[in-house]
Parts: C-alpha cells; sequence; structure tokens
C-alpha cells in the first residue's frame, strides 16, 4: 500500500495494490500496520459508519463539525468515481483555506484520512457513485456546520462540465470569512489536542 502525506498537514492518501482475475478485483481499502507506520499510532475507535449514494454532478459539502466533539475521518468509493476535497478550515493553521483534490474511486480503492475540524466536500463524477465514511464521533446534529462549496476564496476545481446539484443548506451557507468572522471553525490548536486524544484505548 503506498502512503502520502498531502500538503495539509495529518491528511493522507492509502492507495492499495490491487489485484484482477476473471471474477473481478480485489483490494484492500485500510490496513492498520500501514496506517500506524504513516501515523504513528492506529486509526481511531470507529463511532459510526456511513455511505453516501449519488448522481452525478451532487456536491456534498464544504461539511465540518464544530469543536469539542469535531471527529476525524477515513473515507473511500465503494463505487463509482468522485472528487474528494480536504479543506483546511481551522483558523491558525499554516494552510488555512487550502483544499487538496482526490480523486476517489472504487476501481483505485484509494482511502482517505481527514483528521480532527479538516473540512470535507466531494463531487459525485458519476452516476451512484457511492462514498463510505468511517468516522470518530457520531452525528450530532446541532455540531454540524457548512461553508459555501462555491466560495471564491477557496476556489475549489469542482469539475466545470458537471451540472451541480446541492442541498439547500449547502445553497445558503456561509463563506469561510464569514464562517470564520462568526467564530464557528474549529481552531487548529484545539484540532491538534484533540486528534491525540481519538486513538484506541
Amino acid at each position: 500500500m503506498r502512503v502520502e502525506e498531502l500538503g495539509i498537514e495529518g491528511v493522507f492518501t492509502f492507495t492499495p495494490q490491487t489485484f484482477a482475475d476473471e471474477r473481478g478485483v480485489f483490494g484492500t481499502a485500510y490496513q492498520e500496520d500501514v496506517f500506524v507506520a504513516a501515523l504513528g499510532r492506529p486509526l481511531f475507535p470507529v463511532a459510526q459508519v456511513s455511505t453516501t449514494r449519488s448522481r452525478r454532478g451532487v456536491v456534498r459539502g464544504v461539511h465540518f463539525t464544530t469543536m469539542p466533539g469535531s471527529m476525524a475521518k477515513y473515507v473511500y468509493c465503494a463505487r463509482g468515481r468522485a472528487m474528494d476535497f480536504a479543506v483546511d478550515i481551522r483558523p491558525g493553521s499554516p494552510t488555512f483555506g487550502r483544499a487538496e483534490p482526490v480523486e476517489l474511486s472504487a476501481e483505485s480503492m484509494v482511502g482517505l484520512y481527514l483528521p480532527v475540524g479538516m473540512g470535507h466536500l466531494f463531487v459525485s463524477l458519476e452516476d451512484d457513485t457511492t462514498l463510505v465514511y468511517l468516522m470518530s464521533a457520531g452525528y450530532v446534529p446541532d455540531k454540524e456546520r457548512a461553508v459555501h462549496p462555491l466560495d471564491p476564496e477557496l476556489a475549489l476545481p469542482i469539475p466545470a462540465d458537471l451540472d451541480l446539484v446541492m442541498s439547500e443548506r449547502d445553497r445558503v451557507a456561509p463563506t469561510l470569512r464569514e464562517a470564520r468572522d462568526q467564530g464557528i471553525l474549529p481552531d487548529y490548536a484545539a484540532c491538534r489536542a484533540a486528534a491525540h486524544r481519538v486513538v484506541r484505548t
């Protein structure tokens, strides 16, 4: 399995070797020993596993959870293809406002690790694209927030040939600057401290 840390501290991709024959394809989306070697600790205790199925053009995000209680995520694609974005929305971070795009697909089986406090968005590139999320905390509606996916300050390279489909929540979400001014973004130092607590005991 190939491991790469992206341009935002703590954001990693994990690309497995796949094996194809007349029956289909086999691959491993997550390996604990590889994860430990890369991050120096095991994956968080999984509190929730969620699945999304989306048609082409669907945009979900930029979503995040407020502190305390923000979650880490491990995401992979079980069907179809998606352009996935890790977005650093943590004030105080040296890469605040930066986004890292990663294509996730059922064919590649790439896994994406997002540390505590990271913003997350994906856009579906094919019908019936299915993403699976392993999360370190359960869903708490009052802690769920969003930043507008088309915020010019973020300038996310969402493919231009898509007819975008967004929820009302995402269409009316604040920009990154507005969310920072509202004080709802997760603080970088607090996220780093929480990340060290999100481990298996």
